[in-house]
């Protein structure tokens, strides 16, 4: 049996996950709370293997409440009608084993929870998405080397001279460059600045 807690501001939201996912047999609902501080609460006394999490609450949010609670036992997986980047990454980052949106189908809902509790991660299709181009996008950044060297570039300095003021070479300069090209897909040092602004990487 797969013991849920249910998180949710909403009262009727609330009823109806917990009605929805108490009628399988391999489920059972032992708590609801209103907030992520009653979620720490009641995870710590009833000991839930899936906590159901929403993000935006009152007294504590459901990002902190997932922090609170991932390590003592219980998987977390969010479900939330929010699916911007910095909720997913928020709530990822805070150790949710999952990622869920309020307009899952029931049965889908329901596979999720079975495969939190065996410890998989369970994301929404566009949740997915959103996650892979994020990691990409971050793989894509300067160092901080190269953010250094484009930074000067876009002051008009020369290759020498960004050399001479980071003490590095100019065969170095013109790697930092290169690799720097490479990431913002361009080809020469104005185009380099000017996406390398648009992405804000230099100010």
């Amino acid at each position: 049996m797969i013991r849920v807690l249910v998180v949710d501001d909403h009262p009727v939201v609330r009823s109806g996950l917990a009605g929805m996912l108490a009628v399988e047999d391999d489920l059972e609902v032992v708590g609801e709370a209103a907030d992520g501080q009653e979620a720490v609460t009641l995870a710590a006394a009833l000991g839930p293997d899936v906590v159901l999490m929403d993000l935006r609450m009152p007294v504590l949010d459901g990002v902190a409440a997932t922090a609170g609670i991932v390590g003592t036992g219980p998987r977390v997986v969010v479900l939330t009608t929010y699916d911007t980047d910095a909720d997913i990454l928020r709530a990822v980052e805070a150790g949710a084993t999952g990622y869920l949106l309020k307009d899952t189908p029931r049965a889908v809902l329901v596979a999720g929870v079975r495969a939190a509790a065996r410890g998989e991660t369970v994301l929404a299709p566009s949740v997915a998405t959103r996650l892979v181009s994020s990691v990409r996008t971050a793989a894509e950044r300067p160092s901080a080397r190269e953010a250094e060297v484009l930074a000067l570039v876009a002051r008009g300095r020369s290759n020498a001279e960004v050399g001479r003021e980071l003490s590095i070479t100019e065969a170095t300069v013109k790697t930092h460059l290169l690799r720097a090209f490479a990431k913002l897909g361009v080809a020469d040092r104005t185009a380099a600045v000017t996406v390398a602004r648009e992405r804000g990487w230099i100010t």
